[in-house]
């Protein structure tokens, strides 16, 4: 596993503009957050994973925007030999996308949703946080709707994921 330090070095040197991250800086303090109150609920979780994972998902936006900055991101953490953290950059895209939809949105005809605890925090913290601020479950999912319309799939694999964050947080609100 990588250090955070080198992390930052990584997304650097990829090409990485300072918004990003500083984007990337506001999604690992969040996920941490959510990952600390996990564990203090009885929950086992790899902080270092949550913390690099969470600086390294957006690692494709050196090279794109699009959404299709989750698969790059991929390929770049695979290049440098990041296999174990690719998935973070490639799930976190919407609230995860699975195949079908990823060959609808002219992605490969892959499964794209988070697996691991560590994958769901991650991509769950990205959705909360709106360049540098964090805002609320509820701003997310007025986005969500306003961006893909109320009744689009990936509305009800956010809800989902909130819930099963919530779970974990023995229904502890997140603030």
């Amino acid at each position: 596993m990588i250090k955070r330090e080198k992390a930052l070095r990584v997304l650097r040197e990829a090409g990485c503009l300072e918004k990003v991250i500083r984007h990337c800086l506001s999604v690992e303090r969040t996920a941490i957050s959510i990952a600390n109150r996990i564990i203090t609920n009885g929950h086992s979780i790899k902080l270092e994973l949550v913390s690099v994972g969470g600086l390294l998902h957006d690692i494709g936006r050196s090279k794109t925007h699009g959404i299709e900055h989750g698969i790059e991101g991929g390929r770049i953490l695979r290049s440098i030999g990041l296999n174990n953290l690719a998935r973070f950059a490639e799930c976190h895209i919407g609230a995860g996308i699975p195949a079908d939809e990823a060959k609808k949105l002219g992605l490969p005809a892959k499964n794209f949703l988070p697996r691991s605890i560590e994958e769901k925090v991650v991509t769950y913290a990205d959705k909360l946080v709106f360049g540098d601020r964090v805002g609320t479950y509820e701003e997310v999912l007025r986005n969500f709707k306003a961006d893909l319309g109320p009744r689009h799939p990936a509305i009800v694999r956010l809800a989902k994921l909130h819930e099963e964050i919530q779970d974990m947080l023995n229904g502890c609100e997140l603030k």
